[in-house]
């Protein structure tokens, strides 16, 4: 997961693969909090990792059930009609998929609790469900502002007196989670007598419901209900574990790369376009969620097919192709009500960028009481991309760029709401190509934590388009550092050019070829495929950490005879070459700028004096243990510079537009902001803003 305060996103030109899907938030929070009130032990597989799912699993814990991770199965072991363990304080995050049907279980159960979340939790209503519970007899008292968490719940003599003779009333036009609270939990109190359920006004977002309705069957209640309008609960419900219950992918997730694959052609055409697959044709395949998925937002895939895109599916996946030009692409505007995919639909808002019209997307009040009001976000960052937008109160109206030249540079605030990051990531495929700076990008951790690796893995781009940052330098000068930690800043690819020869040498070593002319070719052909990855400050060879292995000074030796073998050194260059990859890359050597990456947008030259280098490295050596005088120290960079600068072979010098940074005396975090401030300067979003 990327957990940067900004992601930029190079302009992407092409997708295609397969990608396997997270679980569904909607889903897992319901079957968990469902193995919680259950007789028994739920094994349940395929849990989404998310940041709701874990709010969800910290709360049963503490109200007293036995939770087992075993990777992504959890084992639950429910309260089986016993009481929870209480006073307890729960914090929801801002998982309204936990706070509304856990605030309802423990009304009905007892006990005393407090229930709080993340500020915007707290402007998210729960007065409708509060009334409906209030009309039982439960005690629930508001600790902010009436109408919203956070609450307190207070039946400190154990299981509240309910009245359940006339019909439960709550409206159903603000949320549909407040009715699935109310059926999750009611069947707690049905045991001599059935219990009614009446929806005032319009249900919204009946799929989600049906998921309830479906979910709750698999633990032994079923629920009647005329017309979405009335529901009844039997008397002598009760709870029952299933025992093993596995979790669909999410439909939600899977309306973005069932846009992806609606907006792009679908294939890899030359060499120079790369992905985790390889070259291959076919669209995107997603895995996990298939055209019989019990989620509503499986119907996304008829929008997707409206404005033009070719699906295919079967019980556990999907294809999606672009339409063929003049029939599917450009894709169609299309006028839709959106009341059964509420969630699904902000895909559709950003799919409109690539439509020729005007697409309305209407019934979508609820988006307005989401992570964040969703239709005035979506209206905003829409806008920025070079978008006509026209909001109401329950519908958005979205008019494309009128051409190539009319899309605009977009740095997407994404207002701590994962389905805005990810929708906004699909407009890096502008026809103008344009990057795309996403903000907070680690919001997606909300239900897809891994989403911008993924859409990386099928996301096809020329290589120039990848950004790459060098940072070149005499030995001890910090480069390696420096670009260190711009790379974790920006989340880019590492690349310690330095490091390539010694690990060369090493793996050598390892497959018994001794570092000679006679061994060259065998040395070279292994080189272009080393397994090298720079993580953490580590240097891996595999799963071999080799980050101390390549630092003695035999490593050292070794590493300047495999340089001497020209075979190798163009092996390597392409090895080198083989790490620009999305979404950018930061690398450090002494001839990044001027030999590897020529083309780089920013080449920056780090120096230092003899004398404060020599001091450095005198620090270095004394706090490994090393004794070292300061003095040789000097006497041998001045050497090294003197043979790096005049080496026949990519000696030592600037390239000729790099940008020279002096860091004699400057911190490491000084000479990391500048890095950082020349590269801003080169980005198109502050520009964007300013005009």
């Amino acid at each position: 997961m990327f957990s940067t305060a900004f992601l930029d996103l190079p302009a992407l030109e092409t997708a295609c693969g397969e990608v396997h899907l997270p679980g569904s938030k909607s889903i897992s929070n319901r079957v968990l909090l469902l193995a919680a009130l259950s007789h028994g032990t739920t094994t349940v597989h395929d849990l989404l990792a998310s940041d709701d799912t874990r709010v969800m699993l910290d709360g049963l814990r503490q109200i007293g059930c036995t939770v087992d991770e075993r990777a992504s199965t959890v084992l639950i072991t429910g309260l089986g009609g016993g009481q929870p363990a209480a006073p307890a304080k729960l914090f929801m995050g801002n998982a309204g998929t936990a706070m509304r049907p856990l605030t309802a279980a423990l009304a009905l159960l007892g006990g005393e609790y407090e229930l709080s979340g993340v500020p915007r939790m707290h402007e998210r209503p729960i007065g409708d469900l509060v009334d409906a519970l209030r009309q039982l007899g439960c005690q629930i008292d508001y600790l902010g502002n009436d109408g919203y968490p956070p609450l307190r719940i207070a039946h400190a003599g154990g299981v509240p007196a309910l009245s359940l003779d006339a019909p439960i009333r709550v409206r159903g036009d603000v949320s549909s989670q407040f009715l699935t609270a109310l059926l999750m939990a009611l069947p707690l109190a049905a045991g001599q007598r059935a219990i009614e359920i009446e929806v005032v006004g319009e249900l919204i977002s009946k799929p989600y419901i049906a998921i309830t309705l479906q979910l709750l069957e698999r633990f032994g209640i079923r629920v009647a209900h005329d017309n979405w309008q009335r529901f009844s609960i039997p008397a002598g419900s009760r709870y029952q574990s299933p025992g093993d219950i596995h979790v669909e992918a999410d439909a939600s997730s899977a309306s973005y790369f069932i846009a992806l694959g609606a907006i792009t052609d679908g294939t890899y055409a030359g060499n120079d376009l790369k992905s985790a697959h390889g070259e291959q044709s076919g669209g995107i395949t997603v895995r996990g969620v298939g055209l019989d998925s019990i989620q509503g937002d499986i119907r996304f895939v008829d929008a997707a097919r409206a404005m033009g895109a070719v699906v295919t599916g079967g019980p556990n996946w999907l294809n999606i192709r672009r339409g063929e030009p003049g029939a599917g692409w450009p894709l169609k505007a299309i006028d839709l009500d959106c009341n059964h995919i509420p969630d699904a639909a902000m895909t559709l808002a950003v799919m409109a960028l690539y439509a020729e019209g005007t697409t309305t997307l209407r019934n979508i009040a609820s988006w307005r009481v989401k992570e964040t009001d969703r239709i005035a976000a979506m209206a905003t960052e829409l806008r920025k991309l070079g978008a006509t937008v026209e909001e109401g109160a329950d519908y958005i109206r979205v008019t494309p760029p009128a051409s190539p030249q009319d899309w605009k540079p977009a740095s997407i605030h994404t207002y701590d709401d994962h389905r805005v990051a990810m929708c906004f990531s699909l407009a890096a495929f502008n026809p103008a190509r344009l990057p795309v700076r996403i903000e907070d990008p680690k919001c997606v951790a909300k239900t897809f934590p891994e989403y911008f690796e993924t859409l990386f893995s099928v996301s096809g781009v020329s290589s120039e388009l990848v950004p790459v940052i060098c940072i070149d330098g005499p030995t001890a000068s910090g480069k390696g550092t420096v670009a260190a930690a711009v790379a974790q800043r920006l989340g880019y690819g590492f690349l310690d050019s330095g490091a390539m020869y010694r690990i060369t040498a090493l793996a050598a070593g390892r497959a018994g070829y001794a570092i000679h002319p006679e061994h060259e070719g065998a040395i070279a052909a292994m080189a272009r495929t080393l397994p090298v990855r720079f993580e953490a400050g580590r240097v891996l060879l595999g799963d071999d950490d080799v980050t101390e292995a390549i630092r003695t000074e035999e490593a050292g030796m070794n590493a300047s005879r495999v340089s001497a073998l020209p075979s190798v050194r163009e092996a390597l260059v392409g090895l080198q070459h083989s790490f620009r990859r999305l979404p950018g890359l930061v690398a450090d050597g002494r001839d990044m700028g001027t030999v590897i990456f020529p083309g780089a947008p920013l080449k920056v030259y780090l120096t230092a004096s003899a004398a404060c280098r020599a001091e450095r490295r005198h620090k270095q050596l004394i706090s490994k243990g090393f004794s070292a005088n300061i003095d040789d120290l000097r006497a041998d960079l001045e050497a090294r510079d003197a043979r790096d600068s005049t080496r026949s072979v990519a000696p030592l010098k600037p390239a000729q537009d790099a940008l020279a940074l002096d860091n004699s005396h400057l911190t490491i975090d000084e000479a990391v902001n500048q890095v950082l401030a020349w590269w801003q300067e080169r980005q198109p979003f502050a520009a964007a803003a300013q005009g």
